[in-house]
C-alpha cells in the first residue's frame, strides 16, 4: 500500500512539471508585448497595432491641416474685399482735401495727379467697387426689407459722387482760370463730404451685415464673384495696382511721408 503511494505521487509531480514546461515555452514563444494568445497586453492583436497611423502618417495630417487653415486665412472675404477698397478711396480724399486748400490759398498743384486720382475713383470705386454693390448687395438687402432706406440712400450718393467725379475730371485737364479754381475746390470738398460719411456707414453697418443675411455658402460664393469681377474691371492683382498707384500720386502731392503727419509732443 505504501509503495502504490510512492508511485502515484512520482506520477503526480512528473504531471505538474511537464504542465509548467509547457507553460514557459508557450510564454517564450509568444511576441514581446504580446500574452501567450499571441494578443497584446492592452487588448490589440498585432494587425491592429499595424492599422494605427504612425508619427509620420499624424505628422502629415497636422501639415495638411495647417496648409488648409493657411489657405483659408489668405481668402479675402466679400466685406474684407470692400473695406480694403475704402481704403484706397480714403487716401485719394486725403489728397482731395489737400488740393482744395492749396487750390482756395493759392498755391501750385500738381493738376495732372489730380486728375490721376479722379481717375483712380472712377475706375476703381464707380465702375468696379460700387457696381459690385449696386448688383450683388443692395438687391439683396432691398428683397429681404432690410436696410432698404439706407440702401436707397447709398444708391442716390452713388449717382451724385460720379457727377462729382466727372467735374473733377473736366476740370483738371487745362490751366485753371479764378472761377475754375474755385468750381474745382468746391467739387472736390462736396465729394469728400458725402463719401466719408458714406463709405463709413457701409462699413460700419451694411457689410457687418451680409453674411448673415445669405449664409455662409452664398458669402463665400460672393468672395469668388467679387475675385472675378476684379480680374475682369481691374486686371490680375487691381487691388495692388491700385494701392501702388496711390502711393505714387501722394508722392506727386509731397504726402507719402505718413510719420511726417503725427502730431509734435
Amino acid at each position: 500500500m505504501q509503495q502504490d503511494r510512492r508511485v502515484f505521487l512520482t506520477s503526480l509531480v512528473t504531471v505538474s512539471s511537464a504542465g509548467f514546461a509547457l507553460v514557459g515555452c508557450a510564454r517564450a514563444t509568444a511576441s514581446p508585448g504580446t500574452g501567450p494568445t499571441g494578443k497584446s497586453v492592452s487588448g490589440h492583436d498585432d494587425k491592429d497595432r499595424d492599422d494605427r497611423p504612425d508619427d509620420k502618417d499624424r505628422q502629415g495630417d497636422k501639415q495638411g491641416d495647417r496648409q488648409g487653415d493657411k489657405d483659408e486665412a489668405d481668402e479675402v472675404t466679400p466685406a474684407e474685399d470692400l473695406m480694403r477698397e475704402h481704403g484706397v478711396l480714403r487716401r485719394v480724399m486725403y489728397l482731395y482735401d489737400d488740393a482744395a486748400d492749396r487750390l482756395t490759398g493759392r498755391r501750385d498743384l500738381p493738376l495732372d495727379a489730380l486728375g490721376a486720382c479722379a481717375g483712380i475713383v472712377r475706375r476703381v470705386i464707380e465702375d468696379y467697387h460700387e457696381k459690385l454693390e449696386e448688383d450683388f448687395l443692395f438687391p439683396r438687402f432691398e428683397k429681404a426689407g432690410k436696410l432698404a432706406d439706407l440702401t436707397a440712400v447709398l444708391r442716390r450718393q452713388h449717382v451724385a459722387g460720379r457727377t462729382l467725379t466727372a467735374q473733377i475730371t473736366q476740370l483738371t485737364r487745362a490751366p485753371l482760370a479764378d472761377a475754375d479754381r474755385a468750381r474745382l475746390a468746391a467739387a472736390l470738398r462736396s465729394f469728400n463730404h458725402m463719401y466719408r460719411p458714406h463709405a463709413a456707414r457701409e462699413d460700419t453697418v451694411l457689410f457687418p451685415e451680409l453674411r448673415g443675411l445669405v449664409g455662409k455658402r452664398a458669402y463665400e460664393e460672393l468672395g469668388d464673384q467679387f475675385e472675378d469681377k476684379e480680374k475682369q474691371m481691374l486686371g490680375d492683382h487691381g487691388f495692388e495696382h491700385a494701392v501702388e498707384e496711390v502711393a505714387k500720386l501722394e508722392q506727386a502731392f509731397g504726402l507719402d511721408d505718413l510719420a511726417k503727419l503725427t502730431p509734435a509732443p
